[in-house]
């Protein structure tokens, strides 16, 4: 009996300290104050569309932020909205950038999010990744429909992001409706994942097939060598060689010199004639034997071009209907 109650003692005091500890952590961590998407500051936008026969495409940033402390020395791990130097990462390093190859001929629309810090994406566990990244994924969630809700639903869809905004378009396929399904032209995940388990979870991911098919999903991420395929972003279960929209190993010639094949066994783009090297490598985390940091740049041409031969070929099947 007394062994009993000692048990039991050590245990109500184990369970007493483990619940301070979090109470600890979750005092010494910090939340930054969630964005406001009817207002205009929380969006970059740009509208290329003149003859009024483009896409609307939403674009959803990567990760540009490592764990910062405040001035009262609480850390945090996401992205603040309304810190100067975090959107300037955002809009200016990023945002505007894409936006100057996708804006063309079609709306654009980015919000401001608060993204999960890279240190998320570096826990070596994926149930701990989802958790950290819930609340970036739920503000995404949120600008999305905000976006949807205003937007002109007789033009066709384009839901596009890099790294951390590719895990973001996976997780609004999954959290569209079947009406704003039909809307999509594509989606592009770019420098990210689809996993068996997404696939499961949505009949909305269909993987692209060809240059033209819509409703699908591409897909892909860039390795030097299949030796080189980082778990966190590029395994995937799904992909396509962005330069000649084909998902068997044949090669494509991008800029005249470089080589880019799709490995069919594990989806990933390998790529010869190109080092990367403008992009150095984190923390041996990216850019070690992968590509990641080129994703949205190196093959700005052909997404462009292909944003708007998906976008037609959606209007040509909603005028048939």
């Amino acid at each position: 009996m007394g062994k009993e109650v000692f048990l039991r003692n050590t245990f109500s005091v184990s369970a007493l300290v483990a619940c301070i500890c979090l109470a600890s952590c979750a005092k010494t961590q910090y939340i930054p104050q969630a964005p406001d998407y009817s207002d205009s500051e929380m969006w970059i936008t740009a509208d290329g569309d003149s003859t009024d026969s483009g896409a609307d495409v939403f674009y959803v940033v990567s990760t540009w932020q490592e764990d910062w402390t405040t001035d009262d020395g609480r850390i945090c791990h996401y992205a603040d909205v309304y810190n100067p130097v975090h959107r300037q990462n955002m809009g200016d390093l990023e945002i505007k950038k894409v936006a100057a190859y996708m804006s063309p001929g079609n709306r654009f629309f980015a919000p401001y999010y608060r993204h999960a810090t890279i240190e998320a994406f570096m826990l070596h566990n994926e149930d701990s990744t989802r958790a950290r990244t819930r609340l970036a994924m739920d503000d995404v969630c949120r600008a999305f429909d905000y976006f949807q809700a205003h937007r002109d639903k007789s033009r066709p869809l384009i839901i596009a992001g890099f790294s951390q905004g590719g895990m973001a378009v996976v997780e609004l396929l999954k959290h569209i409706d079947d009406e704003t399904y039909n809307q999509l032209a594509a989606a592009y995940v770019l420098g990210y994942k689809v996993t068996p388990d997404d696939t499961l979870q949505t009949n909305h991911i269909k993987a692209a097939k060809g240059e033209a098919d819509t409703g699908v999903t591409i897909c892909y991420n860039t390795v030097k060598d299949v030796k080189y395929i980082n778990p966190v972003v590029g395994e995937t279960c799904i992909g396509i060689n962005p330069v000649n929209w084909r998902t068997d190993s044949v090669p494509a010639t991008l800029h005249d010199s470089i080589t880019v094949t799709l490995s069919p066994k594990y989806h990933v783009l390998v790529v010869s004639g190109y080092s990367g090297s403008e992009y150095p490598a984190y923390k041996d985390f990216i850019n070690v034997g992968d590509i990641h940091s080129c994703e949205p740049w190196l093959y700005s041409e052909c997404l462009q071009e292909n944003i708007k031969v998906r976008a037609n070929a959606w209007r040509a099947k909603s005028d048939k209907k």
